[in-house]
């Protein structure tokens, strides 16, 4: 199974490609590591984020997109544009878009912590809580089904 971990700063998506097999995880490399929407009024830079994500998750081969939960009020709340962005992956045909909250992503890192330092991984260290979005939710599926 391969899944694109997703955090959404401003108006970016931060993305990390992540696969589980035989109970091996292995980052693939990918061609990009963020999108960015352009101009969030302009309903065709939109439509062109859309198309760019979904490019990328057919070229890849990404069964799910897990994006990290962003509170909706509070100090840590998301941005419109990030939900925005949220929405336009979630339109996506033919994917399954996961949303992963971070009291979520604490309980699976507790019960299963990496197993290697987030620097031996090779990613850039922004990715590091995309990273840990797929991480979590790869983990949970193979261990809970």
């Amino acid at each position: 199974m391969k899944v694109c971990g997703v955090e959404l700063t401003g108006s970016e998506a931060i993305i990390t490609l992540l696969s589980l097999s035989d109970g091996l995880f292995d980052i693939p490399d990918c061609r990009q590591r963020k999108l960015t929407l352009s101009d969030a009024n302009d309903q065709e830079q939109v439509q062109k984020f859309q198309f760019a994500f979904r490019k990328l998750m057919e070229d890849y081969g990404v069964d799910t997109a897990v994006i990290r939960q962003r509170p909706h009020k509070g100090k840590f709340a998301g941005s419109a544009v990030g939900f925005k962005l949220e929405a336009a992956i979630q339109l996506i045909e033919n994917l399954n878009v996961v949303l992963v909250s971070s009291t979520e992503i604490k309980e699976q890192l507790k019960r299963n912590p990496l197993m290697i330092e987030f620097a031996d991984t090779g990613l850039k260290k922004f990715q590091e809580p995309a990273f840990i979005t797929a991480y979590t939710y790869l983990n949970h599926k193979h261990f809970n089904g």
